[in-house]
């Protein structure tokens, strides 16, 4: 009699629980709707292609597909490790992406910052727009602006550098300057962009905590340490688990446009390489035991910063 009133209690907990969600679903039907092209979007271009990471495993012939390729098991992830090419490629990588995450990846949050602090609004504006419109502009449309002011003939810099009587330098045609150059563009182009977040992040702090702190004798600097920055502090924790979770994934636009043989030593990423192994020279499963290897270490980065960020601030991802 027990198990048989548990298992009808059960039930109607069940049928509750159903006749709840059809009522949520019937509610607001029109935002499921509406997500139905996101959903494919993640269908289609992110979860249906993870199958093809199967070549990794084996000797992959286009003319035989992914069904018919030999089975090779880990030999190109061992291969991976062994190529010394790899070894500094994935260096380059690592270097990088520390040195945007280290250098890049603040400037945002003081950008929103400053603005935040202004007070004539029109100035506001124009400053803002002036700031993140970079952003809109194609990595081809920077390379070629970048390229132009630092060209060694006719470039901006090497004519101020010779009005000085100093020698001109080939900037691109250098090791010493390409990552300086990379995380520069980058900052440039991008900076401006990710300011709009922490502004609408600053936007929603309640006034009342300033007004409160203004009345305590709280000066501006002393109000951005206490109330702006710990209000924006979830916000940050967010996008920096996001940016160390694409931490190997520099971009191939960004490093491509900027890379010539003078400079590759230090400039070549993993996103490079793969085009110039996978797309030229048709190493596909090669290339692909890369991309995999970059996934993986992606996502261990992003659950270890997940869990430290857990422990120190209490916000995540998850």
């Amino acid at each position: 009699m027990a198990s048989k009133t548990i298992s009808a209690g059960q039930r109607q907990y069940r049928l509750a629980n159903i006749r709840s969600q059809r009522a949520i679903i019937q509610k607001y039907w029109p935002l499921y709707v509406v997500s139905i092209p996101g959903l494919l979007y993640f269908a289609i271009f992110k979860y249906i292609p993870l199958f093809g990471s199967a070549i990794a495993f084996q000797n992959y012939n286009i003319f035989k597909g992914v069904t018919g390729s030999p089975w090779v098991g880990l030999v190109h992830f061992k291969r991976l490790f062994a190529y010394p090419e790899f070894l500094n490629i994935l260096k380059n990588t690592m270097l990088i992406g520390l040195y945007d995450l280290i250098f890049a990846f603040p400037i945002p949050i003081v950008l929103a910052l400053l603005l935040n602090e202004i007070r004539i609004n029109r100035y506001k504006r124009v400053l803002q727009t002036v700031i993140y419109m970079p952003h809109f502009l194609s990595w081809v449309i920077v390379g070629g602006i970048i390229m132009g002011l630092l060209s060694p003939s006719t470039g901006l810099i090497n004519q101020v550098l010779e009005r000085f009587h100093l020698e001109s330098i080939y900037f691109l045609g250098e090791n010493s300057y390409i990552r300086s150059i990379l995380i520069g563009t980058g900052i440039w182009k991008d900076s401006g962009w990710g300011t709009i977040i922490y502004l609408a992040a600053i936007a929603g702090i309640n006034p009342d905590l300033y007004e409160a702190a203004e009345m305590d004798g709280a000066g501006r600097f002393r109000q951005v340490l206490s109330i702006t920055i710990p209000s924006i502090l979830p916000t940050i924790t967010i996008l920096l688990l996001l940016h160390i979770g694409h931490f190997l994934d520099f971009g191939f636009e960004r490093v491509f446009l900027f890379l010539n043989p003078l400079n590759s030593e230090n400039g070549e990423i993993l996103d490079t390489y793969v085009y110039r192994a996978g797309l030229m020279d048709h190493q596909y499963s090669f290339t692909t035991a890369i991309g995999l290897f970059k996934s993986l270490v992606g996502l261990v980065l992003l659950m270890s910063g997940n869990m430290l960020s857990r422990k120190t601030t209490g916000e995540g991802l998850y």
